[in-house]
């Protein structure tokens, strides 16, 4: 609802790949598979999944082939990365495989870029190999988009060599915020997990844009757990799947994804206490209520799309969440 505009924002979904107690990281594609052919019926915009290491619940760790594998199993909905963390990689073999992807599917591929490692720091070491990346980020991207370019260099990204993809910088503090508004690029905030900053980050965002080849104004998305049913209790209970991940995390617990449960004897005040503040931005209820919720987060902030993460256990579910939401928003 940008400057008052009575015109809602688009709708987006992030995709993790959950894998499910008792099922396989191949069942999680398919799964996937299945969402996005829903999703793009039902109007969304674009669709994204997200790399994570060493998660037995998350299996989008192969970011781009898993891209390849959604675009492919659709027509017109925008897939891409939310995102790759460029620091795991080297700048050219991005540029390759988003080429790749370009070439296969044109018109369609998001490249969102992050810094975090995507998961411990144990495991990005094993990535890496070494510390610097993170705090190389702008030479990485800067080096990045190069290869992009319609110029002739030493070493060139083929495929990749002057093709328009369009990338985004993701975050969940202030610094890639500054760094999109300088480089005139969209941003989006992970508000789904890293609340508190939204705001500032949106702030820093706007005050340091400055309009690019890419974009005449700021473009903001943030993304938000949206969890629709047909009734408030039930969206409740469907949303202890995301409660029981997030305690996992306070507890040091790794697992897959878990069915949903009642919570009552799972976890202590001061434990519920925390998950719902890192969870801030979950809403959960029937389409009118999480509609009214989500009108009034959007409300006095400058949003033009809304990414929706719904991590429910099941697929049919989650598919019918989506759908509940995709009316409404109608």
């Amino acid at each position: 609802m940008r400057g008052g505009d009575i015109l809602l924002p688009k709708l987006s979904v992030l995709d993790l790949a959950p894998v499910l107690e008792g099922s396989t990281p191949a069942e999680s594609f398919q799964n996937s598979r299945e969402l996005i052919q829903a999703v793009e019926s039902y109007g969304y915009n674009r669709y994204w999944v997200a790399e994570h290491h060493n998660m037995q619940g998350i299996a989008s760790s192969a970011t781009a082939i898993l891209i390849g594998y959604l675009a492919a199993s659709t027509n017109s909905i925008r897939v891409g990365a939310g995102g790759i963390m460029l620091p795991n990689h080297a700048p050219l073999m991005v540029a390759e495989q988003f080429g790749t992807l370009e070439s296969m599917y044109p018109g369609r591929i998001d490249l969102g870029l992050g810094r975090a490692p995507g998961s411990d720091m144990l495991t990005a070491r094993a990535l890496r190999r070494d510390d610097r990346g993170a705090y190389e980020f702008d030479r990485l991207v800067d080096e990045l988009r190069g290869y992009f370019e319609d110029v002739e260099r030493p070493v060139i990204a083929v495929p990749g060599k002057g093709m328009s993809i369009p990338i985004w910088l993701l975050g969940s503090s202030l610094y890639s915020a500054q760094l999109a508004g300088q480089l005139g690029l969209p941003y989006s905030f992970a508000s789904h997990f890293a609340p508190d900053l939204m705001d500032d980050a949106i702030a820093t965002y706007t005050r340091n844009f400055k309009p690019s080849d890419v974009l005449e104004k700021p473009y903001v998305m943030v993304a938000v757990n949206a969890i629709i049913a047909d009734t408030d209790d039930e969206a409740e209970f469907l949303a202890s799947t995301l409660f029981q991940q997030f305690l996992g995390i306070i507890q040091g617990k790794r697992g897959k994804t878990q069915p949903p449960r009642d919570m009552s004897n799972l976890w202590t005040e001061d434990q519920k206490k925390v998950v719902h503040q890192q969870l801030k931005y979950t809403f959960y209820g029937s389409s009118e209520k999480v509609y009214k919720q989500l009108a009034e987060f959007m409300s006095n902030r400058e949003i033009d799309e809304l990414m929706i993460n719904s991590p429910i256990y099941n697929i049919d579910d989650r598919k019918k969440s989506y759908e509940l939401l995709s009316k409404v928003w109608k």
